[in-house]
């Protein structure tokens, strides 16, 4: 398994991270919830032909005020990776944030890297 740098990442810039968790803790296609700075963050783990990357959103459900998209159920759809509400079903792009049946909402994407098997997500 080869560990890179997520896609979320920008590596010609200085970003302010903290360390959240060893990245075996987390499970493919599974959301686990982290605290960044007393915000509850949702972290995703895809592994995708060899490579590992790690994602980040809000973990707050903007539809419902309830912190539940960690527990959604993760997805593929037109080439890009997605984790639907748990509550009604919305789903959010992994990458970008916005909702895919509502462009006009939209959860805060955390950059994140791996570094020496550990996860750190922009603060």
């Amino acid at each position: 398994m080869t560990v890179v740098p997520t896609a979320a990442a920008v590596e010609s810039e200085t970003v302010d991270t903290v360390a959240v968790c060893s990245l075996d803790r987390l499970v493919a296609e599974r959301g686990a919830a982290a605290l960044v700075d007393d915000q509850q963050v949702a972290l995703f783990r895809i592994d995708q032909d060899g490579e590992v990357d790690v994602h980040a959103i809000d973990h707050r459900d903007p539809f419902t005020g309830a912190n539940v998209l960690a527990r959604g159920i993760v997805g593929w759809v037109d080439g890009r990776w997605y984790v639907a509400s748990p509550l009604h079903k919305q789903r959010f792009d992994l990458l970008t944030g916005v909702c895919l049946d509502d462009e006009h909402i939209a959860v805060r994407v955390r950059r994140t890297q791996v570094v020496d098997g550990v996860v750190h997500v922009e603060r």
